[in-house]
């Protein structure tokens, strides 16, 4: 990542002066302002069905940041689920699914109040479904690595402390068009479904939650897919 980037925020509407402190606490990460590098999936992010939107356009110095990157080598997919399980509110339906959770906050999930700046993907819509399949012991950690990589999901940058909120410089913003870009965001998703159910037909052979907390299966298991961008 270079020191000084261009990042984009996507929202219903225009935002100068990013605060510290707002926003969900149930978001993927948990608190903190969200952004991605992409001023198109900005765009998707800030349309609904019903309105228009905005793609607000920052630079953020990241030199000096304790920087966290869920899609490098170091992160397997279960850092990724255990942080989205930690902080988003999902359906628990079976005792399996309550053991799964704890047993994936304690054995994989990271601190994320501890870094200045997140960067991973953003669970939006249908793949929120596939981590909520997967604790439920419905789909295997591979079946879940794969439609993770077969969608196009959209990696996002999320500023966490307040010393990460003094380097955001607003540089302005653009208007983001519902018939265009609420299109686009659902072609997103309805690909998404249509790669998960494919796998779903797929002979599943792999290891399911319920193995993994049987085995007593770490993030050192050569047999947990590493980060999504593989």
């Amino acid at each position: 990542m270079d020191k000084k980037i261009t990042i984009y925020h996507g929202s219903k509407q225009i935002v100068k002066v990013p605060v510290f402190g707002e926003g969900k606490k149930n978001n993927d990460f948990g608190l903190g302002f969200y952004c991605t590098e992409s001023n198109d999936l900005a765009k998707e992010w800030a349309v609904s069905s019903l309105r228009d939107g905005f793609s607000n356009r920052y630079t953020l110095d990241t030199e000096y940041l304790n920087i966290l990157n869920l899609n490098s080598p170091d992160y397997t997919i279960l850092n990724w689920i255990a942080v989205l399980v930690e902080h988003r509110i999902f359906s628990i339906k079976t005792p399996v699914a309550r053991r799964a959770k704890q047993y994936l906050i304690d054995h994989f999930s990271i601190n994320v109040n501890a870094f200045d700046l997140i960067v991973g993907y953003r669970a939006d819509d249908s793949y929120f479904d596939y981590a909520e399949a997967f604790v439920n012991n419905g789909i295997t950690v591979e079946q879940l690595a794969r439609a993770m990589r077969l969608g196009k999901l959209g990696e996002q940058i999320v500023i966490k402390s307040q010393f990460a909120f003094s380097k955001i410089k607003y540089e302005g913003f653009e208007n983001a068009d519902k018939n265009t870009y609420y299109v686009l965001r659902k072609a997103r998703d309805d690909d998404a479904n249509k790669t998960y159910l494919e796998i779903l037909e797929e002979e599943a052979d792999g290891l399911y939650i319920q193995d993994i907390m049987r085995g007593g299966i770490k993030n050192d298991d050569t047999r947990i897919p590493r980060n999504l961008s593989e």
